[in-house]
């Protein structure tokens, strides 16, 4: 799903004073704390309900943020930020906005998103095996996810951005009936 340009714009905002030096708030902290802030919003129908309906005052809106808020402990920074989303009528766009806050996060902090797909479950010493790979190759920190696809038939599948390291036996197998049929 692609993340519009308003939650980059308030992702991005958010970033700038998260990531700022003076931020009594670390980014990761505050990208945790909205994110226990969504799974309350997304666990009751109607809290979703009383902050996305425009029948409902700002100011009752901010009051059950505020309530939530003092209840998981969340930052003021997280708290304002949330204030904000509501005053804007934004506070149904979270997801969206957290989605693109990791990302610029990601990109700001110097780390590189890769989708890993392997033929079967990796174990934790091949996983950092495979980092400390990745990362050689990117020249970049890498925040991996991990997926599995047994159409694979062994190996592994890597997804830098737009760069692809294929290093499964299917993707070998091709590369060397390619280079067979290039040879005749």
């Amino acid at each position: 799903m692609p993340i519009t340009a308003v939650a980059s714009r308030y992702a991005n905002a958010l970033a700038d004073v998260v990531t700022a030096a003076a931020s009594p708030l670390r980014p990761e902290n505050a990208l945790a704390e909205l994110r226990a802030f969504e799974a309350v919003l997304d666990g009751s129908a109607e809290l979703q309900n009383a902050l996305t309906t425009p029948a409902v005052p700002a100011g009752r809106k901010r009051a059950v943020v505020a309530r939530i808020g003092a209840l998981l402990k969340l930052s003021q920074v997280s708290r304002n930020f949330l204030f904000v989303l509501v005053d804007h009528r934004r506070i149904g766009g979270l997801s969206d906005i957290l989605q693109s806050l990791e990302v610029i996060l990601d990109e700001r902090l110097g780390f590189a998103r890769a989708e890993v797909t392997a033929a079967r479950e990796l174990t934790e010493p091949q996983r950092a095996v495979l980092g400390a790979e990745l990362e050689r190759l990117s020249g970049k920190r890498i925040r991996a996810q991990y997926g599995v696809d047994p159409a694979l038939i062994g190996g592994v599948v890597a997804r830098i951005g737009s760069t692809v390291y294929d290093g499964s036996v299917r993707g070998q197998l091709n590369s060397m009936a390619r280079k067979l049929e290039g040879g005749l």
